[in-house]
């Protein structure tokens, strides 16, 4: 069979001068950005809220990128290859770069791991846990036919990590400064240097209208001109059957109003999410609210949720209320992120709000989903059915199917679905969203001023 191979010659950057015109495009200079999120990014796959893997993004990226009209292309990879049906190479730039990104993968599989962006690695042979380098390569054999492979391997969760050798599109400075990296695969950035200041809400409004900033990473949708990519990262509400009476999805269905909830509760850009994959997805057919169930005994239980989110307190302290009215004392637990995910892994709570940044590829978005909920075992009753159908819209529409069919029967109750707001002084272009939602701050520019000198990429 031909190999089918995604190269770096056939592509058109994201945020490239090709879209505007080489001529028009100035090379060099610095952007000063601003962002409500940590000043520090760490593991992959704990940075994944869509602010988080934006800044992850400047540092380590995954082999690949999906563009808005569904397109890969390479990043950290040099090449993505199928030599046979059921092996996929991921050509890197050097050895050191592969044996990195395989313990990394290697280490998200395993238990250890403690992560539902596992799921992505599932179709591989051994569920990606046996993910050996050889020489600059990486060798990916299925378990069964999965054409959304490389699309899974494009998601945040499984770049490089940031303190390997792999280079990023810049380099820490120090003191919130990143430098263009030359050698980044895809080409050096335009941009010499982007300048973070980590802040909050207020503080971005005050360097917003000084003008001390040229970017606004985290801005809501209330704010203008504040365009927003995909909304992909979902929160869900786990619990326990093992701990909680049968009739507890029935309680929380009926005194949960999804749309409140987001619109009062829930930063923006945000929209309700009353099925399991949000409607970037999947159309949201209506879902009828049901009728309170019989009262029982009083229950006191304990709501666990990531401390370093407002939003999740917000909404936590709200299912507090109303499951108040419902019979339950929820005790409110809030937890590191890290914790949180260890608690997921060993299935030590009752409720607990769950957040994930989903592919924005239907198949492996449910992967992830059906591990995040705690039913690992449908991966291998579902997945291979999916993968069967050559067909991408096929394979879409059956994901849809299952997803409205599997609703009832996992221990997890969608809530609302949320993606990154940003703006921009007009001096900055090439800011463009990719699938993902996530912005490409390496296709960034500066806009020629009269007077100024103008040049592309070398």
């Amino acid at each position: 069979m031909t190999s089918r191979r995604i190269a770096l010659a056939s592509l058109v950057l994201l945020g490239s001068a090709s879209a505007l015109g080489a001529g028009r495009t100035r090379y060099g200079g610095e952007v000063r950005v601003a962002h409500a999120g940590p000043p520090e990014v760490g593991e992959p796959a704990l940075a994944d809220t869509p602010l988080e893997a934006t800044l992850l993004g400047l540092l380590s990226r995954p082999v690949c990128g999906v563009t808005p009209e569904g397109e890969i292309h390479p990043a950290l990879a040099r090449e993505l290859s199928r030599p046979t049906p059921q092996v996929t190479r991921v050509t890197l730039p050097n050895a050191a770069t592969a044996t990195a990104l395989a313990r990394a993968w290697t280490r998200l599989s395993s238990t250890d791991g403690a992560s539902p962006y596992r799921a992505l690695l599932y179709p591989l042979r051994g569920e990606g846990r046996q993910v050996t380098a050889s020489g600059a390569s990486l060798e990916l054999a299925l378990s069964f036919p999965w054409p959304d492979l490389e699309r899974a391997l494009c998601h945040p969760a499984l770049a490089a990590p940031v303190a390997s050798s792999t280079p990023g599109p810049f380099l820490s400075a120090g003191r919130g400064a990143l430098d263009a990296q030359l050698g980044w695969p895809r080409g050096r950035p335009y941009l010499d240097r982007l300048l973070l200041t980590a802040t909050d809400e207020r503080g971005l409004a005050r360097l917003w209208s000084t003008r001390q900033v040229q970017v606004e990473l985290g801005v809501g949708s209330e704010t203008d001109n504040a365009p927003a990519g995909a909304l992909l990262y979902a929160t869900y509400l786990a619990f326990s059957p093992r701990r909680l009476p049968t009739d507890f999805r029935q309680a929380v269905e009926s005194s949960i109003d999804r749309e409140d909830l987001t619109r009062l509760f829930v930063h923006g850009p945000a929209v309700p999410m009353p099925h399991l994959l949000p409607p970037a997805l999947m159309p949201q057919p209506p879902k009828p609210r049901p009728a309170a169930p019989a009262s029982g005994p009083a229950r006191t239980v304990t709501l666990v949720y990531d401390a370093a989110l407002d939003d999740q307190r917000a909404v936590a302290e709200r299912i507090q209320v109303k499951l108040h009215e419902r019979g339950y004392t929820v005790a409110l637990e809030p937890l590191a992120r890290s914790a949180l995910r260890a608690r997921w892994a060993k299935g030590d709570f009752e409720l607990m709000l769950h957040a994930v940044l989903l592919p924005p590829v239907p198949g492996p978005a449910l992967a992830v989903v059906l591990d995040a909920g705690g039913r690992k075992d449908l991966l291998g009753v579902e997945l291979p059915a999916i993968g069967a159908l050559s067909d991408a819209a096929a394979r879409d529409a059956r994901v849809r199917e299952r997803a409205l069919a599997l609703a009832a029967s996992l221990p997890l109750l969608p809530l609302y679905a949320q993606g990154l707001g940003l703006r921009a002084m007009p001096e900055v272009g090439g800011l463009v969203m990719d699938a993902q939602g996530l912005p490409m701050l390496d296709g960034a520019f500066l806009l020629p001023t009269e007077g100024a000198g103008t040049g592309g990429r070398p």
